[in-house]
């Protein structure tokens, strides 16, 4: 939220484990972040597992970055 202020753009990555919980603090500080989920869960996760999440979640990033899209 502060890099959005500063007028910095930002993405928040979270795993699916965490939607109910980012909903909740979106709506607390009544704040409507970008945010991209990426499969739960993280740990225990390969190299190539963890590269294959970025590379998967990459364009919505990217997206969400330079056209300002906030619906996921």
């Amino acid at each position: 939220m502060e890099l959005e202020t500063r007028g910095i753009p930002s993405v928040g990555i979270a795993t699916t484990e965490f939607i109910e919980a980012a909903a909740a603090q979106s709506e607390s500080l009544a704040y409507d972040p970008a945010l991209i989920f990426v499969p739960h869960p993280i740990q225990d996760r390969t190299d190539e597992e963890l590269r294959q999440i970025a590379d998967n979640a990459f364009d919505r990033i990217v997206e969400k970055l330079v056209a300002g899209n906030r619906d996921e």
